[in-house]
């Protein structure tokens, strides 16, 4: 087989952060309670699960896996409310029977981003090309239904979005400028050609 070092245990952390996942979407289950909420839930753990099916596969093998990555398609629209509404102050609940949705929707968000990040290393470093390939092609899935819990978080105001002013805001955008000049090779010829 051809795996490096590093790969085997940074896919080792990626098979293990799906596990993981799957396992925290399977205990949220129980506390959810918005239907919307767990049809992103059960939907996302039947991707999330297909795709650690696949990853293993590659990995296992070092060959292509024998179904194809597929992208996510969450059902949210893309509509982010804006502004800060009063919430009363997060704290850790005291017992399970207090999981409300908002915290279950905060537990999947954090996993999803923490897959992400994890993907995106073992990516950087693993050497089958297999198996980096269906890494990196999960990754932008890790995003998407981060985006749609997100979403659903913000709809309900748990995941609020505060905007600044539009002078602060116009301030920031216009901080910035096209970069301009040759590659940093162009210049070294034009220097050496410069030079007889």
């Amino acid at each position: 087989m051809n795996h490096g070092g590093h790969e085997m245990f940074d896919v080792h952390e990626v098979l293990v952060g799906a596990i993981n996942t799957m396992n925290l979407y399977k205990l949220l289950g129980n506390h959810i309670q918005d239907p919307e909420l767990r049809d992103i839930q059960n939907r996302q753990y039947q991707f999330i699960q297909e795709e650690y099916n696949l990853t293993l596969e590659c990995f296992q093998t070092g060959q292509p896996p024998a179904k194809r990555t597929e992208p996510y398609m969450m059902k949210e629209n893309n509509d982010f409310i804006f502004g800060m509404t009063q919430m009363p102050p997060a704290k850790p609940i005291q017992n399970v029977t207090e999981m409300s949705d908002q915290q279950a929707a905060v537990a999947m968000l954090s996993a999803l981003k923490a897959s992400a990040s994890m993907k995106t290393v073992a990516a950087a470093e693993t050497t089958n090309p297999v198996v980096r390939r269906v890494i990196a092609a999960s990754i932008p899935n890790c995003l998407e239904m981060a985006y749609e819990v997100s979403l659903y978080q913000n709809k309900h105001h748990y995941y609020q979005v505060p905007q600044l002013a539009a002078q602060d805001m116009q301030n920031i955008l216009n901080g910035f400028a096209p970069a301009q000049g040759a590659p940093m090779m162009q210049q070294q010829m034009n220097i050496n050609n410069n030079m007889h």
